[in-house]
């Protein structure tokens, strides 16, 4: 398990700035696979090798959500599902985006 994945998710009081630079950096080196997309949020695409397993996987996903108290943006269909995570109540990012997405590898 990374060091990401043992964390917890922290709710976000609303005040907290999103990362950016090289705090944001040092997080994203964590996670090679995952795009950051314009300082914002975190996405990746996993494939399957059908629908039923790709809708386990959002499942899975759904539940880990939950019990971080922390929900990503899922789109998903034959074969694959992508995961779009940033803090809804900042509009950007912050550690615990890059910690869920470490506990959704994780889920593979």
């Amino acid at each position: 398990m990374s060091e990401l994945a043992s964390k917890t998710c922290v709710p976000c009081r609303g005040d907290t700035p999103p990362l950016k630079g090289a705090d944001r950096e040092e997080l994203s080196r964590q996670l090679p696979e995952w795009d950051v997309v314009e300082e914002h949020h975190l996405t990746k695409t996993f494939r399957f090798g059908n629908f039923r397993e790709a809708l386990d996987f959002v499942g899975r996903v759904g539940e880990l959500a939950e019990e971080q108290g922390h929900h990503p943006d899922i789109a998903f269909g034959w074969g694959r599902a992508e995961v779009t995570i940033f803090t809804h109540k900042i509009d950007g990012l912050t550690e615990s985006d890059f910690v869920l997405a470490a506990k959704v590898d994780g889920l593979v």
